[in-house]
């Protein structure tokens, strides 16, 4: 049996406004195609399906229109569990009608716990695949609130809940498992933080629960998975050094710092009796460019670009001595006449002078929620002792925000 494991589409997300739906559109459209090449026989997509919690029409076009498209494929098996980014409910809405076409979707941890372990059929109706479809796991899904616990007491409880909750589904698949015939393999799903886990800058990825770092080890999980297939961060990468252990990433750069990234799908073949991985690389389907120097350097590279008929989005950040206050005239003045758009302006030598009203200063849009507390804390000059605690207590009304929000969708 083959297996594809994808996540963290994102579907609708923009960068620095401009919307992306052309890349989007691309990717499906070669997942389709590569389902099709490789005959693959199950698709795993581990979380971050939309970029938000109440998806555009077009959004939600295209991921129907998607999944009608695996009808007709060799792919007999769709599985889908929700992200930290999508709206539980909204995904489990048309799920009954979604499974008349094999496609299974876990939006929310069910009351029943059963209900998250799947037992996947071949066309003669043999089993072929128990997938532990677990989604993303909120804060309510892992622990109870006491009063007087410590961010200490939180963050063990959340691990525990982590551990305990995969060894339960990996419990029950065992159980499913031994009743058969035969032996099938067992996958499960994931939409969370691993330790060790490698992130960029500029990539979205957001830390899932309030506390320090709550990343659950690769020795976290029980054994007795063939493969796990996880969602949330945006680099394709193994956990613990594990081949079978794996964030697929994210199928095409969320920002500019993952311009220069190879994005992925793996392909898990399980037709001998270790799983073999193999990694399937994803085209770039809109080039993202980031440049930065003074600039002669810029300039160099944008005619470079020119001469290459280049159709790349920009991101610009002048570092260089000079102060220049019509950068941004002579950067466009620089991609006249070509197909090339400048996304973002960052102008070094202005913010370090002073951040004041000018085409190059910082904005809202520059910056995430985070940012925004820690710049209102040094404005108010709140000493450096007591931040710890302010931010800790913002960042657990930021949360409970979007959960609020969640719930409401």
């Amino acid at each position: 049996m083959k297996i594809l494991h994808t996540a963290d589409w994102h579907i609708g997300r923009t960068l620095y406004g401009k919307k992306r739906y052309e890349e989007f559109t691309a990717f499906l459209d070669w997942l389709a195609e590569t389902i099709l090449a490789q005959k693959i026989d199950a698709l795993l997509v581990a979380g971050d399906i939309f970029d938000t919690t109440a998806p555009s029409n077009y959004a939600q076009e295209l991921y129907y229109r998607f999944l009608c498209k695996l009808v007709k494929s060799p792919c007999r098996h769709v599985v889908v569990t929700a992200g930290n980014h999508d709206s539980p409910s909204f995904l489990d809405a048309p799920k009954e009608l979604l499974k008349v076409l094999n496609v299974h979707v876990v939006g929310t941890k069910p009351e029943n716990l059963e209900d998250e372990v799947l037992l996947l059929h071949d066309p003669q109706g043999a089993p072929e695949l128990i997938v532990c479809a677990v989604p993303y796991l909120r804060d309510r899904d892992l622990r109870t609130t006491e009063p007087g616990e410590t961010i200490a007491d939180k963050e063990r409880k959340i691990l525990d809940g982590l551990r305990a909750h995969y060894a339960a589904v990996a419990e029950i698949a065992e159980k499913k498992r031994s009743s058969l015939p035969k032996k099938v393999p067992v996958a499960a799903m994931g939409h969370l933080f691993t330790a060790g886990g490698k992130t960029l800058e500029d990539d979205g990825v957001r830390e899932l629960y309030v506390g320090s770092l709550i990343h659950l080890s690769a020795s976290g999980f029980p054994e007795s998975f063939d493969y796990l297939a996880l969602g949330h961060l945006h680099i394709p990468q193994k956990v613990g050094d594990s081949e079978t252990i794996r964030y697929s990433g994210s199928p095409i750069p969320m920002g500019f710092g993952e311009a220069k990234q190879q994005k992925s799908v793996c392909k898990i073949d399980f037709s001998t009796p270790s799983p073999s991985v193999e990694l399937l690389p994803i085209p770039t389907f809109q080039k993202l460019e980031p440049i930065k120097g003074n600039w002669e350097t810029i300039e160099k590279k944008l005619a470079l670009l020119s001469a290459e008929n280049s159709r790349a989005w920009l991101e610009i950040t002048y570092s260089g001595q000079e102060l220049i206050g019509d950068l941004r005239d002579r950067l466009l003045s620089a991609i006249a006449g070509t197909e090339m758009e400048i996304l973002r302006i960052k102008n070094n030598k202005a913010l370090d002078i002073a951040l004041r009203q000018s085409d190059e200063a910082e904005s809202l849009d520059d910056l995430n929620e985070f940012e925004v507390f820690n710049r209102c804390l040094a404005a108010q000059n709140i000493p450096e002792d007591q931040r710890p605690d302010l931010l800790l207590a913002y960042k657990e009304i930021v949360s409970s925000l979007r959960e609020n929000d969640t719930l409401a969708r």
